[in-house]
């Protein structure tokens, strides 16, 4: 499912027009992304839990020449999935 679809989704779910799903979704998105941004995490009982892991830095290789070289230490976004999601995609009960 992409982006559109997804509004598409929203918007026959809730009864609302596809703008008004295409802004939550916007929204939605840019809340996660600031939270992530300053190092929080949200958590979603039942979801899941979007956080942030760190990444060491640390020795690597050029594929193209075999060269040596140095990757740095990062942040990376994550997402953790709740118990109700797994049971759900496994198609069993929590």
């Amino acid at each position: 499912m992409n982006r559109k679809e997804l509004i598409d989704a929203l918007a026959t779910k809730t009864g609302s027009s596809k703008v008004d799903a295409d802004r939550h979704v916007g929204a939605l998105i840019d809340i996660i992304s600031a939270t992530l941004k300053k190092g929080d995490s949200i958590a979603l009982v039942g979801f899941g839990t979007f956080e942030v892991r760190k990444r060491a830095a640390r020795a690597g290789r050029n594929p193209a020449t075999g060269e040596a070289l140095k990757i740095k230490a990062s942040k990376a976004p994550a997402f953790k999935a709740g118990a109700t999601l797994k049971a759900a995609v496994n198609g069993t009960k929590k």
